[in-house]
């Protein structure tokens, strides 16, 4: 059974549409009081002496449509239950209650249940004295030989359109003619990786891990093909190129890139960049988005939509709106750089030989390297799965650093602050910082005398006072302060390896974390996992006797 979140899938629609008009910004939204079943969200500061929009269809492809209703779009939008086309008495109830002696446009999706209803609901409303257009967008060029082409988010631009039309008082024959204007500039196509959940339901999975599906529907349903990749870069080569087939050569375009549902805003990013980058690029003249316009659902895919640009349209598209769901356009190019002023490094240091010192240095680095896989198993039980490759980036920093004779042996002092400089760049998350100030403050504390296992320890103090970490807090802390306490005190470097086992040994039998990732973790998760972080420490004193 799917994961979805909702009370009751008979009331879903209702109640998400009550949260919609909770927390539209402009307070301009209600909806129409003509009974439970009919579910038509309406302007409230709607002037009816100017040619009223309506669309609508089946829930969940929010924010449409209710996310655009509001001034310079639609006047009313119709929802039907998820993925199903609203009644023909709801649609025909929108009609009667926003249209004007300038009568209405209703703006549809190309798919038979909403050209069945709305089209009905036209028909019954004409007979009743109301001047009523409908136009068909059919944006979808995935499926070529299709003779019916699907509405996708290229509707989204319609709205846009025809909607600082009507705001702009034209009339229903002017409306409706840039509006099928509009529709036919628009191309669109979809790929998805996964399709959506839906509401107590399993999901259709026919996609199979690490392929993608051309053309795959706002509904589900199947496309043109599968392509056996998820490489951004060929994904984005294949859609741009059928694009580039439905232009005229040179023609200029606006393009919509629309998140499908559950694509994350990094990999939002990374497609952004691959289409500007591609043979489409250069066409691109302004963007809308990335974002999601028309969704469906959970959809694990996105759609890209071309529109070819005229003056009017472009007008139209800049026009300000006050609605929740619209996404104002920019205009497309390069992106930006400032030049900035470097952060300050320490001086390169004279490199100099110690072959005990370097012994050490290969000890330690091979160790951690050698453990990644062994850390990274310890650190998916408790953690998130990366401690080791962590510690073995740093690791090989000083490896390739040693190896090309760059390291200042010698001079112990300068030694640690390079390192604790180098692990602050390589390793990731906070590991690094950690790191970092072990070794910077360290090496300070050996400049000013101190010795070795001293530094070390004061070091330590440092990490836990900006760490936070504390002995018995379940963290490295509690392997290697015992260990440079045993050393601090005098006694050999095989009883300060023993003095870390202890130590790491003494994390399994923690429950509760008080620092780092394990510190989200329950009790259950933790009890008799040796802490990866100790552990390393652990076996780093035991290679080094």
């Amino acid at each position: 059974m799917s994961q979805f979140f909702f009370n009751d899938k008979q009331h879903v629609v209702n109640e998400a549409i009550e949260g919609a008009l909770l927390s539209t910004p402009w307070a301009n939204l209600s909806r129409l009081e003509v009974g439970e079943e009919i579910r038509v969200v309406v302007r409230n500061d709607w002037d009816k002496n100017k040619v009223a929009l309506i669309s609508g269809g089946g829930s969940g492809h929010e924010p449409a449509h209710v996310g655009f209703v509001g001034k310079g779009m639609l006047t009313a939008a119709v929802c039907g239950d998820i993925f199903a086309s609203p009644s023909v008495d709801a649609v025909l109830s929108a009609i009667i209650n926003v249209t004007g002696e300038a009568g209405c446009l209703l703006i549809v999706k190309n798919y038979t249940g909403d050209r069945l209803n709305f089209g009905l609901a036209a028909e019954k409303a004409k007979n009743l004295g109301y001047k009523v257009e409908l136009v068909m967008v059919k944006d979808d060029i995935a499926l070529p030989d299709n003779p019916q082409p699907r509405g996708l988010a290229g509707t989204a631009l319609i709205h846009k359109i025809a909607g600082a039309a009507a705001e702009a008082g034209k009339s229903l024959t002017d409306v409706t003619a840039i509006a099928n204007r509009a529709i036919n500039a628009t191309s669109s196509i979809g790929l998805a990786f996964a399709t959506c959940h839906l509401p107590g339901e399993d999901r259709d999975e026919r996609v199979k891990a690490g392929e993608s599906e051309l053309g795959m529907g706002i509904h589900g349903e199947p496309g043109v093909s599968t392509l056996p990749t998820q490489n951004s870069h060929e994904i984005v080569d294949t859609m741009t190129g059928k694009l580039l087939e439905n232009l005229p050569a040179e023609k200029k375009v606006l393009l919509l890139i629309n998140n499908l549902g559950g694509f994350s805003m990094l990999e939002m990013g990374v497609l952004t960049r691959e289409v500007m980058a591609s043979a489409l690029g250069d066409r691109i003249t302004h963007l809308v988005g990335p974002a999601t316009l028309v969704s469906a659902l959970d959809m694990k895919g996105f759609s890209l939509t071309t529109l070819q640009l005229e003056a009017d349209f472009l007008d139209a598209l800049q026009a300000p709106v006050e609605t929740s769901g619209w996404q104002p356009l920019r205009v497309a190019g390069a992106a930006q750089t400032i030049k900035g002023e470097r952060v300050a490094r320490l001086p390169d240091a004279t490199p100099s030989e110690n072959a005990a010192v370097g012994a050490v240095v290969s000890s330690v680095s091979q160790t951690l390297v050698d453990l990644e896989k062994a850390l990274n198993d310890l650190d998916a039980k408790v953690g998130d799965g990366d401690t080791g490759s962590t510690f073995a980036a740093g690791a090989r920093k000083v490896q390739q650093e040693l190896k090309a004779n760059r390291l200042p042996l010698n001079q112990p002092a300068t030694l640690l602050a390079l390192v604790g400089e180098q692990l602050a760049t390589v390793m990731g998350g906070s590991s690094g910082v950690l790191m970092s100030i072990l070794f910077t403050a360290a090496g300070q504390q050996l400049e000013q005398g101190e010795k070795l296992p001293q530094a070390l320890l004061a070091g330590l103090e440092q990490m836990k006072h900006y760490g936070g970490a504390q002995p018995g807090d379940r963290t490295l802390v509690d392997a290697l302060q015992p260990a440079l306490e045993a050393l601090v005190a005098g006694k050999s470097l095989k009883e300060a390896a023993e003095a870390a086992k202890q130590g790491a040994d003494a994390t399994t039998q923690m429950n509760a974390a008080k620092a780092g990732r394990s510190s989200y973790l329950n009790q259950e998760s933790l009890h008799g996992v040796k802490d990866p972080g100790a552990y390393a420490v652990e076996q780093v004193f035991a290679n080094l006797i």
